[in-house]
């Protein structure tokens, strides 16, 4: 039985264990409510539209009629809470399952509001962020693809993946990029003549193994494929290479310069996507 619409709440309220989507009336918020409201489904928890600051009570009434159409049955409540959007979704993200937020918009301010909101959260949230840009005509390779940087602390986001494409029935790719930073240290020494050690393949290959190790197990419906690919990351992950149904990057402290590299990279990764992209926070490593 579909449950009854709920009148729209001046707070958030609690949002333990909720999928929360940020509105603002928007094309690309519509894109994000679609977005969680089969997330919610698949998960089977509840969904809280957010629209923040202006008039928006109208946003977040339009986005649980919306949510209620596609999926009847599933718990969905709105607020519209005054304040700062970026401050109000960071404070919820420590408590949220996850955010859903639309990608930059172009064609009006709240659109614009929304893309600049998606940036600073997918970078601060204590949650996993899901940023839902638009496809850009590119073919859907139906699939999952998560980029691993071989360190332990990734673990979670490749668990992410793993959970994310056996929701969804997907195939999963496990990318591994062994170029980053080094490539511009090896352009240099070449350029000077001196000796260049190329990466050991096999270790690169053991090291990809030991990073989904037990997941096999864990998801056995899941097919993946392990890929080591030479380049930069973000162009890996990047639209070039087609559509994908979920693209999954990790985002570390930023405690020292690798790291700030490392965290650059889901940034840019979110701004070139063509689909929904995935940032998931990784713990700092113990010291």
């Amino acid at each position: 039985m579909s449950q009854p619409m709920e009148q729209v709440s001046t707070a958030a309220g609690d949002v333990a264990g909720s999928i929360v989507v940020a509105v603002d009336g928007s094309d690309h918020s519509d894109r994000a409510v679609r977005w969680a409201v089969e997330q919610a489904a698949l998960e089977t928890r509840p969904l809280v539209a957010v629209a923040v600051a202006g008039d928006t009570g109208t946003a977040a009434e339009d986005a649980v009629a919306a949510a209620r159409g596609l999926a009847p049955d599933l718990p969905v409540r709105g607020a519209s809470v005054a304040g700062e959007p970026r401050e109000v979704l960071i404070d919820l993200s420590t408590e949220a399952h996850l955010l859903v937020v639309g990608s930059r918009g172009r064609g009006s301010l709240r659109g614009i509001l929304l893309g600049s909101v998606s940036a600073a959260v997918s970078a601060q949230s204590a949650c996993p962020v899901v940023v839902c840009r638009p496809s850009g005509g590119d073919p859907v390779q139906s699939g999952v693809l998560v980029g691993a940087d071989g360190t332990p602390e990734s673990r979670a986001v490749i668990e992410f993946a793993y959970r994310q494409a056996s929701l969804r029935g997907l195939p999963l790719t496990v990318l591994h990029c062994f170029w980053d930073a080094a490539a511009a240290v090896a352009q240099y020494r070449e350029a000077r003549g001196q000796t260049v050690v190329p990466p050991d393949l096999e270790e690169l290959r053991a090291a990809l193994s030991e990073a989904v190790a037990g997941l096999a197990e864990q998801y056995p419906d899941v097919p993946v494929t392990l890929t080591l690919k030479h380049g930069f990351a973000d162009q890996a992950l990047g639209p070039r290479h087609g559509g994908w149904d979920l693209v999954v990057v990790g985002r570390h402290p930023m405690t020292s310069l690798g790291r700030v590299f490392t965290g650059s990279i889901a940034t840019t990764v979110v701004e070139r996507a063509h689909g929904p992209v995935a940032v998931v926070p990784v713990a700092a490593p113990p010291d």
